[in-house]
This record gives C-alpha cells, structure tokens and sequence, in this order.
C-alpha cells in the first residue's frame, strides 16, 4: 500500500491525513441494497381492503337508539341509554325489545321494515373503556334485534368530513 504524501511550502512533504471514504460508502449501498430486497419477503400480511371513508357523518334519526359506555376503575361497566343508567345487560336488553318492537308496530308491521327505516343503535364508547364493556354491548343490541350497530367518534380538529 502506499502513501500519498503532499508537498508543503516547496521541498517538505507531509503525509496526507485525509480518509478514504470510498470503500465505506460502497458496502453501505451493498448492505441497503441488500437489506432493501430482504424486507418484503420478512413481512408478512394478510390482504385486506380497507374502506375508504376517512369520515362518515352520522344521519341521526328519530327512532335510533343512542348508547354511553364507560368503565370505571374497579372494571365495572356502565352502559347509559341517552342518560339513562342501566342497572344490568338484562335492563338493556329489555328496552332495545322494547324500542324495536314499538318501532315496527309504528312501521305497521314486519313487512314493513326496510334498511332504511330499521333503528340503529350508537355507541358513545369512553377512550379508557375496557373491550368486554363494548363488546357486551354490541352483543346485547344484536341479540335484541338492532342490525346495525355502529360507533360514534370524534374526528381530530381540522379534518374535513369527506367520501373517498
């Protein structure tokens, strides 16, 4: 190997302190080269197509039925009807029997009943609110006859309500 040496004011020379960086930038390219093909094949996920609603607004009808669900810090789950409390899931499945049976009496009847004019139940469901609340709720309004359950959420400040 040799040294490169510079000359300095005329007749002295001094070795070069400079590094060569050359070889240290080629087996970096190598290795993100190398690393860049062996991500993809690592990973693996199942294909899903996500919706592409970054946002629905929420058409409120009279006869939905609208759902709190809080837990507090013992795991207790608190489920209210607009504000009323419900004391068990058996209190709750009773009134949303209730409110749908009413619902389709008004309608005139089974036949009567389309997507459309089907009640829907809202879950205001609490940030810190543990799933088994949730779920339980969700179960209780299924079996109760509410087709469609759905969420209520706060978009972030800013976004605009839009379809994609």
């Amino acid at each position: 190997m040799a040294i490169s040496s510079a000359a300095l004011d005329g007749d002295e020379e001094t070795p070069m302190s400079d590094i060569n960086t050359t070889p240290l930038v080629d087996v970096m390219l190598v290795l993100l080269i190398i690393f860049l093909i062996a991500v993809p094949v690592v990973l693996e996920t199942v294909p899903v197509k996500l919706p592409g609603v970054a946002f629905e607004a929420t058409v409120t009808k009279p006869e939905n039925v609208n759902l709190s669900v809080k837990g507090d810090d013992a795991g207790n789950c608190e489920v209210y009807w607009n504000t009323t409390k419900m004391e068990s899931a058996d209190d709750l499945l009773d009134r949303a029997v209730e409110k749908l049976t009413d619902e389709i009496e008004k309608l005139g009847g089974v036949d009567n009943l389309t997507p459309e004019n089907m009640p829907e139940a809202h879950i205001r469901g609490d940030i810190n609110t543990p799933y088994k609340c949730i779920g339980a709720t969700i179960f209780t309004m299924q079996r109760a006859g509410f087709a469609r359950v759905g969420f209520i959420s706060e978009p972030p400040p800013g976004t605009a309500v839009t379809r994609l």
